[in-house]
């Protein structure tokens, strides 16, 4: 039989390995992706973020993505209804960070940008000036994702290390 302490352990462990994941993905994008695009032409450019953004939308990102929003969720009311409990303000924090500051921004932001880069003609003449808007937008936004991201599964490791048995 499976206990609340089990159960519990599970969702902060799920939520901690797919805040770091996501985190990684997002820094990977900030670090070197998004530098070696801005390389390109930006008829090459474009299309190469056009063919990315298509296939980011597959089952295993989205586990990940949306996955751990679910848990992060799930943290978030057992945060608020535990407040008494050790890490419980580690878990609503980290939590909070993973909602607002990855989902939110991605569903505010970066998909917006997405959405219209997915309908620009990558050879037409105002291409350049989209791209060069698109790369700079889309990365800072990025970044504040990938520290989102990064911040909450250190809160959210603190919170499974404080976790105890109940």
């Amino acid at each position: 039989m499976i206990t609340i302490y089990q159960w519990s352990f599970a969702v902060k462990l799920f939520s901690v390995l797919g805040c770091g994941l996501v985190a990684g993905i997002f820094f990977a994008f900030s670090t070197f992706v998004m530098k070696a695009l801005a390389h390109l032409q930006p008829a090459q450019g474009i299309t190469a973020m056009q063919s990315i953004n298509i296939t980011v939308i597959n089952p295993w990102f989205l586990v990940a993505f949306f996955g751990t929003a679910v848990t992060c969720l799930l943290l978030t009311i057992s945060s608020l209804l535990k407040w008494h409990q050790p890490g419980a303000v580690f878990l609503l924090i980290g939590s909070l960070l993973y909602l607002i500051g990855t989902v939110l921004v991605t569903i505010a932001f970066n998909v917006p940008l997405n959405d219209a880069l997915a309908i620009a003609n990558p050879n037409s003449p105002e291409s350049a000036d989209l791209w060069a808007r698109y790369l700079t937008n889309w990365t800072v936004w990025n970044h504040v994702r990938t520290i989102a991201a990064l911040a909450a599964a250190t809160l959210l490791t603190i919170a499974l290390c404080n976790q105890t048995v109940t």
